[in-house]
């Protein structure tokens, strides 16, 4: 079993979100699902009342759950997922696919997917990029990463 596993606040739209996420990543699974109960919530809880409370997932053996609720929490740019790519056919996949339909792209190979979840697209050579001469500041000028511009 997985000791640390990231949980995702989703504001209403985890079930969208996962199936979403699932149809990206090409070694991904649905684990489990869970519902909220129909009795016995609060009044601010009515509305979930049987619909999906937690979803379980698997994105390249990295274990996720997202938690179905309310919009009292946001993603922000504090925390993101790296995604190591093997090459720029693999970033440009990526980023195209996390920054269409409302998604929004950053500087330095970050960007955002349309349910506010921050992503860094980089290649699997980041490390060797940067230590060649102005790497840091072409890094900085750029959106989406361009391996052959390093």
């Amino acid at each position: 079993m997985q000791k640390i596993i990231p949980n995702l606040w989703f504001n209403k739209n985890a079930e969208e979100a996962v199936n979403y996420y699932l149809s990206v990543f090409p070694n991904s699974k649905l684990i489990t699902t869970t519902y909220y109960p129909t009795e016995g919530l609060m009044d601010f809880q009515k509305d979930f009342a049987g619909k999906v409370l937690t979803i379980d997932f698997e994105v390249n053996g990295q274990v996720f759950t997202a938690i179905n609720a309310g919009d009292e929490f946001k993603f922000t740019e504090a925390v993101s997922f790296l995604i190591y790519c093997k090459d720029q056919e693999e970033i440009d996949y990526y980023w195209n696919e996390f920054t269409k339909n409302g998604g929004e792209e950053s500087v330095c190979g970050r960007c955002k997917d349309k349910y506010g979840m921050n992503r860094q697209i980089n290649p699997e050579n980041m490390a060797e990029l940067m230590n060649k001469p102005d790497a840091y500041g072409k890094l900085m000028n750029m959106k989406k990463i361009i391996i052959s511009e390093f």
